[in-house]
């Protein structure tokens, strides 16, 4: 039995009813970019995961590394969302904060909700994107109990107040 999949103008327009966190992924060079497909996969051990897509200007870099700094945005963050998210340009030229190298050379974004520095586990090839999975080596999270993340819905940046 032959089952079709549903063509991609109504899986793009389904997707955008799911609200999902933004992060920005960096890695050593440095090189970054944003992704709304981040996700927990394994309490234990503990992993996470995020896609990439495998034609972007990201994907050399991230391919050949062992390491990558995921960023959890604040609500206050989506000009460097926009900014990571831009084809075609020098990201960390264009972001509009400070970053340091972090351990094992990971760029690290100064001001995000949550860091993770993590190890890369596996990557799987999906469609025009790869899955990568991997397993966080250090972390730190923002303390202000007020902080809210940057949400990504109905093709538009947005926070919690307003999704």
């Amino acid at each position: 039995m032959t089952i079709a999949a549903i063509d991609s103008g109504l899986f793009r327009r389904v997707l955008r009813r799911h609200a999902a966190s933004v992060v920005v992924v960096t890695v050593p060079g440095p090189v970054g970019f944003t992704a709304t497909s981040f996700t927990s996969v394994s309490l234990n051990p503990p992993l996470v995961s995020f896609c990439v897509g495998r034609g972007g200007s990201a994907w050399s870099s991230l391919s050949a590394t062992p390491v990558v700094g995921v960023h959890v945005l604040t609500a206050g963050q989506e000009q460097v969302a926009r900014v990571f998210a831009t084809p075609g340009i020098d990201r960390f030229a264009a972001y509009p904060g400070p970053w340091h190298p972090g351990p094992h050379g990971v760029p690290l974004l100064d001001g995000a909700l949550a860091v993770l520095v993590c190890r890369v586990a596996n990557q799987v090839d999906a469609g025009d994107h790869a899955i990568v999975v991997a397993s966080p080596v250090h972390a730190w999270h923002h303390d202000d109990a007020e902080a809210t993340p940057l949400v990504y819905h109905d093709g538009a940046y947005t926070d919690l107040g307003t999704v």
